[in-house]
């Protein structure tokens, strides 16, 4: 595997590129992490597959985010970095802010060969508002030190049932740096905040009704420590009516275990779905 930086509409991406032979997925990650997310699901898909994992714009070291920041900017970067990159039928994989990314890239870029959505690409309202709205305070706040910042995310990871390991700490290690005198996260909390708010302008009808690949829907029903699943059943409403070849599949995983804990079943599921050998029996699955 390599770490490079592609230049796109102008900007840098940082990109992590770990080599297969079955095609390549381009995986795409959520509101406020950075490539080392996705990093269990890379360990079971690279080397079948060519895993390609990028820093969206704003995180991790790649470039800040336009004043205008919008999951649809983030879609033209992904966009952009296909037509560099001369990736021919990309498989989309999207997780949480990135499935919503994906399944715009997917409505417009016609040669996409699958999408993976992970949580995400549902229909938003308050509920997501409540839950994700009073979190992003701490993208602000400023540490003495690295591991002042390490302690108190871990202890908000633990309250919401993620089992500390070596995955979550290197990803949360990753979107800190020092700044004058102090430690902050990478992001700027007015940015994210701007693309968070722009889930509500996601319309399932519209984007999921252009998706002519087959896709892969997980939806996690699991409680995040104290509070519900972040995406409600009825959220993935439209999503399942207008996604011509839709495939989901509901797991007992909450939305943040689904990145931070292996996932054995839902990476079987993954293989079987681009592999086209997914069985109707296979519980979990409704067709």
């Amino acid at each position: 595997m390599k770490y490079y930086q592609v230049s796109v509409n102008g900007r840098k991406l940082q990109i992590l590129d770990t080599p297969g032979e079955k095609g390549t997925i381009l995986a795409i990650h959520g509101l406020t992490g950075n490539h080392k997310n996705l990093e269990f699901y890379r360990r079971a898909l690279a080397g079948q597959y060519r895993f390609i994992s990028i820093d969206l714009r704003g995180r991790g070291n790649s470039s800040e985010t336009d004043p205008t920041t919008s999951i649809e900017q983030h879609a033209d970067d992904v966009i952009g970095l296909i037509e560099t990159l001369q990736i021919k039928s990309p498989i989309l994989l999207g997780y949480s802010m990135g499935a919503y990314i994906t399944a715009v890239v997917a409505s417009v870029l016609k040669d996409t060969k699958a999408l993976i959505l992970l949580d995400g690409a549902a229909k938003a309202s308050d509920h997501q508002r409540q839950i994700i709205a009073p979190s992003l305070g701490r993208l602000s706040k400023k540490f003495e030190t690295m591991e002042s910042y390490v302690n108190e995310v871990k202890e908000i990871y633990t309250r919401l049932g993620v089992e500390w390991n070596e995955v979550v700490r290197e990803s949360v290690e990753y979107e800190i740096k020092p700044w004058d005198g102090y430690w902050k996260h990478k992001s700027d909390e007015e940015q994210i905040v701007k693309d968070f708010e722009s889930f509500y302008s996601f319309d399932p009808k519209m984007i999921c009704s252009q998706i002519e690949c087959k896709t892969l829907l997980v939806i996690c029903k699991g409680k995040i420590g104290p509070f519900p699943p972040l995406f409600l059943e009825q959220d993935y409403a439209l999503t399942k009516q207008f996604t011509r070849s839709l495939t989901s599949m509901t797991s007992t995983s909450n939305h943040y275990t689904l990145v931070f804990h292996n996932q054995p079943e839902i990476n079987k599921a993954i293989l079987e779905f681009l592999e086209g050998e997914w069985r109707d029996s296979f519980e979990g699955f409704q067709k």
